[in-house]
């Protein structure tokens, strides 16, 4: 059993195509494909993108600790933990006051608070990572991942406000990935900016009407 999964593991890591010069891993192209399917479900709304959420992840979680990104790594395994947590939520989860799980928006107090998070988990991954990694990117590292722990949990609540989250965690993401020369996962992140946009008009139009005066 070992060994099976050991020669799984060399195959996944041997390279399925060359682009830009740099060789794309079979692990990196599954792991594309499983984001992009993961993607398009979220944004019809539809519970099955979790599961594939936790096996992209998964793939990812070994993808980035290879190149020294351990932040965005640790962040697929929190990923893979709470798409859990997020399948169950949009299968039976409920608001506060009794009602089905719907898209909403968040409250003015909401908005703060979401700003206030990122505020206060980006500087502090930052600095777990440069004290107790080798990474060379902690700051540029840290703002996706810490930015994407809000993003999940509105994602997970169903706030129409996530899709804006990860417009900017994408966009962020695009800079790093190319720097570190995972083309394959650069285009994969320039395509979620655009489906981070796709998202956030979709589920807009799923909003209740407001209330007659």
């Amino acid at each position: 059993m070992v060994d099976a999964l050991t020669a799984l593991w060399a195959w996944l890591l041997g390279p399925a195509f060359t682009l830009w010069n740099t060789a794309s891993s079979r692990l990196e192209l599954l792991a594309v494909l499983l984001a992009l399917a993961m993607v398009g479900f979220n944004i019809r709304e539809r519970h099955w993108g979790w599961p594939l959420a936790i096996a992209s992840s998964l793939l990812y979680l070994g993808l980035f600790s290879r190149h020294r990104l351990y932040g965005d790594a640790a962040l697929q395994f929190f990923f893979a933990c709470v798409a859990l947590w997020g399948w169950l939520s949009w299968l039976r989860g409920r608001r506060a006051d009794g009602s089905a799980l719907r898209v909403s928006r968040l409250s003015a107090r909401g908005c703060w608070m979401t700003v206030a998070a990122c505020a206060v988990l980006w500087p502090a991954t930052a600095l777990f990572l440069r004290r107790f990694t080798d990474t060379d990117v902690p700051w540029w590292d840290a703002f996706p991942t810490a930015v994407s722990l809000v993003g999940q949990f509105l994602l997970g609540r169903k706030y129409v406000e996530n899709w804006l989250v990860w417009l900017v965690v994408n966009t962020v993401s695009v800079g790093l990935f190319a720097y570190k020369g995972l083309w394959l996962t650069t285009l994969l992140y320039g395509l979620f900016i655009g489906l981070s946009w796709l998202g956030w008009q979709a589920w807009k139009r799923r909003l209740p009407a407001p209330a007659a005066p």
